[in-house]
Order: C-alpha cells, then structure tokens, then sequence
C-alpha cells in the first residue's frame, strides 16, 4: 500500500477518533449525569396552551434524543441528494461536524437551573453529530476498494472506541480530582469536560478534510428537479428493491428493532443510574469508561464466536444477553451492580454492532453496496426515535425508570424472533446470483 493511501485511510480513520468524544462523553456518560442535576428534583411541567404534561430528567433526556434522531433521520435523503449532485460531501460533512463542535462548546455555558438551555445545546449538537455519520460513511467505498472495506471500516472503530475512551479517561481525571487541575468545583470541571469535546472533535477531523480526496460525480439535474423530492424517492425505490431479497429484509428489519434498544441502553444508562440509583459522578462516569474500555475486546471475543457458530448465532447469542442485561438492570441497588452491568454490556456491545454490518454486508448485492449501506443508515437513523422516546413515556406514565429498561426487553424478544426468520444460505445464494 502507497503511503499516500495509507494517509488517506488514517485520516478518514481519524475522523471516527474525533467525533466519538461527544457519543462517549455527551451522549452517554457526562452530560446526562450533569442534565439530571440540572432538573428540578420533582421534574418539570411542559405547557403548550391549555395542555401541561409534567416529566422527569429522565423523560426529558429521552425526548430530547429522540427528536434529534427524528429530524436527522428526515433531513438525511435530501442530504444525500445533496452530496451526490453536488459532489460536496465534503463541504456538508464540514457544515454538520463544526455546526455540532460549535453547539458541544458552548455547553460551557450551562449553570445550575438552564436546563432548557441545556436541552437546546444538546439537540443542536446532537444534530451535527448524526447528521455528519451518513456523510462520513459515505467516503468509505472511495477511501477503501471493495477487498477491504470490512478491514477499513473496523479500523475505523478501533480508532473511534480509543479516541473515545481516551478523552473520557482524562474527564474522569479532571472531575474526580479537580483540586489538582486547579479548577475550583466539580460543576466547572464537568463544564470545562463537556466543552473540550467540542474541541476535540473540530481538531482532530481536520485530517479528514485536508487529505480524504472525494470522487465528484456531478449529474445535470432535470428541469424541476427537487432535492426533496428525489431523496425521498430514492430512499423508497432502494426499499422496493428489498422485495427481491427476502431474507435480507427479516434481517433488517429485526436490526432495525433491536438495535433500537441497544442504542436506547447506551444513551439512557448514565440518566437511569443518577435517577433511579442516585449514583454519585464519579461512578457513573468510571462504569461507562469502563464499558467502553471492554467493548473493543468484546467485539474480537464475538468475532471469533462467529467463526465458530457463524455470524447469525453470534447475534442470536447477544440479543439472550441484552435481555438478561436490562432485566438484571431492573432489579440494581448498589454501585457495585451497576459496575457489573458496565462491564457486560461493554463485552457485548461492540461484538453485537460489528458481528450485525458484517452479516448485512454479506446479503447485500456486492455491485450495490454503497446504495444499501446508504439506505442501512438512514433506516437506522428513522428506528432509533422510537426507543428513547418509549423510554420515556413509560418512565412519565409510571413514574418509575425501572419500568422503561424493563420495557426495553421487548425489542431485544422481537429481534430474535424475526432474526429467526432469515435464511442466511438462501440470502448468500441470492445476494450472490444478483
């Protein structure tokens, strides 16, 4: 390989190590803690004319995510109709990536009693950051030839697991011993955290924008020609195709269900254990630094399970341990517990998420990759709304957040059963002959 190829690959690499900071340290780990103390004690009463409906921290955050995840997911086919008209990936990955580090930032802002403007900060934030992962998965095919896109696009991970993990390692050090920083209290150092995301993320995806090279395809667009109306037309013409491949549709579908649930769990974890624990920051931040120290191990634990017992039975075997996860999550009461589930959701979190792209990866037609990749995105975009925002309904309606990670059980049960309905020889054949 040239060293100009490798330096592509590294860069592109290195954009999956700058923005992983805000899912670690944002979205999982700091700022829900810091949000739930923001939150008046009894919860909050929303109003909207004559109609109030009071909530929690909990149902808050979960609503929150949720109407990010819901106006990226409707943004991303007319960003993708943009980007490939265009030819500028690169300038909307740019627009989205410094538009989300600008909103991290200023996070530093938010004292005691603005949690609105905390919300505001954060669904911005979280827009540039979801709103940026389509664009960015989208130089993969360009970055890597088709023999090593499974080797690129986990190496991205790794890179994204350790610049992730590394930042939040040195905000457990900052907030546990603040005095030694020189930083006067906890909330400024947790302030002083969730803004160096902000930074870290605009600093280390420079490489990607000065040396991934992106393949103009311009194409004359026809009189009347609507970006709304061509991306939502594309997305539901790619979803027509899936007729033709049956089996790769159960599995989508079932993906689609109970990743949900697994992306509820890592956004939703911090929150439960302040609010139904009363766990201090120090723990709560330490487990899920912890999590995602376990998770780049357990993805090559899972790895070669599905050597052994193929990638659809690896999967099998992660959803039975996702629902012992968040019944066993129901019944915590001690710090100790909670330290214990980190650590079982670290070992099986990150083989559940690559052992199910790779097995995606080989139903797909190989000559329409990109496509269905795209539209893997999007689709996944559009699932995750409904997991947070189940979260917290039932956590409002029952006063009780043990109840909403029980709940969650129910997509885990659904996954399995609809991941039964594939038949992974029948799907190669047809993704094969195709």
């Amino acid at each position: 390989m040239s060293p100009t190829r490798k330096r592509v690959i590294f860069s592109w690499c290195m954009y999956d190590w700058a923005n992983s900071a805000f899912a670690t340290s944002v979205l999982a780990a700091i700022l829900p803690v810091y949000f739930a103390s923001l939150v008046p004690e009894g919860g909050v009463t929303l109003r909207c004319g004559p109609f109030s409906f009071p909530t929690s921290a909990s149902g808050l955050w979960a609503y929150s995510v949720s109407f990010s995840v819901f106006l990226t997911a409707l943004c991303a086919p007319v960003l993708g109709a943009l980007a490939d008209f265009s030819g500028s990936k690169k300038k909307f990955l740019f627009g989205f990536t410094y538009a989300g580090a600008f909103f991290t930032l200023f996070l530093y802002l938010v004292q005691e009693g603005d949690w609105l403007f905390c919300l505001i900060l954060f669904v911005a934030g979280n827009i540039g950051f979801a709103g940026s992962m389509p664009l960015y998965n989208a130089f993969l095919p360009e970055v890597a030839v088709r023999e090593e896109i499974d080797w690129v696009s986990g190496k991205g991970y790794a890179f994204g697991y350790a610049g992730g993990g590394l930042l939040l390692a040195l905000h457990v050090l900052m907030i546990t011993y603040h005095d030694a920083f020189g930083i006067p209290d906890r909330s400024m150092s947790i302030r002083i955290s969730l803004a160096s995301v902000g930074i870290w993320w605009g600093l280390f995806a420079v490489p990607l924008f000065l040396w991934v090279p992106e393949t103009r395809r311009l194409h004359d667009k026809p009189e009347g020609f609507s970006y709304l109306r061509y991306g939502f037309a594309r997305f539901f013409r790619t979803l027509r195709c899936f007729r033709k491949y049956r089996d790769l549709l159960w599995f989508l579908v079932a993906f689609l269900i109970y990743n949900d649930g697994i992306q509820t769990v890592i956004m939703m974890a911090a929150i439960f254990g302040k609010t139904a624990l009363g766990l201090d920051t120090g723990t709560l931040i330490g487990t899920l630094l912890m999590t995602q120290l376990i998770a780049l191990p357990g993805a090559l634990v899972f790895a070669r399970l599905a050597q052994r017992i193929r990638a659809k039975g690896a999967i099998m075997v992660t959803l039975v341990l996702w629902v012992g996860i968040v019944t066993y999550a129901y019944f915590l009461r001690s710090a100790l517990e909670f330290w214990i589930l980190g650590g079982l959701v670290g070992l099986i979190l990150g083989g559940s998420q690559a052992i199910s792209r790779s097995l995606y990866g080989q139903l797909i037609p190989k000559d329409r990759a990109a496509e269905f990749f795209g539209f893997f995105a999007i689709s996944s975009k559009f699932a995750s709304i409904f997991g947070p925002l189940i979260f917290g309904l039932v956590t409002d309606l029952s006063e009780n957040p043990r109840n909403a990670i029980l709940s969650l059980v129910l997509f885990f049960v659904v996954g399995m059963i609809l991941l039964s309905r594939v038949d992974m020889e029948r799907g190669l054949v047809q993704a094969t002959r195709d």
